[in-house]
């Protein structure tokens, strides 16, 4: 660091993800043996195998109908920004369903039904556009000066502006092709 800059402190949050998964393993935990009591252990097992399969099934059939609309706009030449966040959505949902437990099991149905997956998309939606203005601000304020692109047809570069009036023959030009323009 130079010394004529200020001095930045950063303070950082804590890690989330470590105290949400031992959180997670807790209620898993706490779930499994609150209905291996109520039901039996037998029973619970085959509950828990019976959820892994049908989540399994659904991470399935959701995600292979958010490929196909996916490719579809893709295809038709627009942003798959909904059909992006459904496919995240899908993922984590099947993470959830796949390894046994209840708590995770209902977590997981959140995000591969449809209903509560577009609840879903716009919470992460809204936390992506967030993030990503803060990013830009940051990198903004700090990146490189971008020049336009010249070549761009959108984009002109600055040239003196030369005011006149352009006159014809008063019997047009000679070629057809020219411009009466003479050297």
């Amino acid at each position: 660091m130079r010394p004529d800059q200020p001095v930045r402190y950063r303070v950082r949050r804590p890690a989330l993800l470590p105290v949400a998964l031992l959180v997670l393993l807790i209620a898993e935990i706490t779930a499994v043996v609150l209905v291996a009591r109520a039901i039996g252990v037998l029973w619970t097992v085959l509950l828990l195998l019976a959820g892994s399969a049908v989540g399994g099934w659904l991470l399935r059939r959701e995600g292979v109908r958010a490929w196909r609309a996916f490719t579809v706009a893709v295809g038709e030449g627009r942003p798959p920004h909904r059909e992006a966040l459904d496919g995240v959505l899908i993922l984590f949902g099947g993470l959830f369903v796949l390894f046994p437990g209840f708590v995770g099991d209902a977590i997981g149905l959140l995000f591969l039904l449809p209903p509560t997956r577009a609840v879903g998309r716009r919470i992460l939606g809204r936390y992506v556009t967030r993030r990503s203005e803060r990013v830009l601000r940051v990198r903004s304020t700090r990146g490189p000066v971008i020049e336009p692109d010249v070549t761009s047809p959108t984009v002109r570069p600055h040239r003196p502006v030369i005011e006149g009036d352009v006159q014809e023959p008063p019997d047009g030009p000679a070629d057809p092709g020219a411009s009466g323009v003479r050297h």
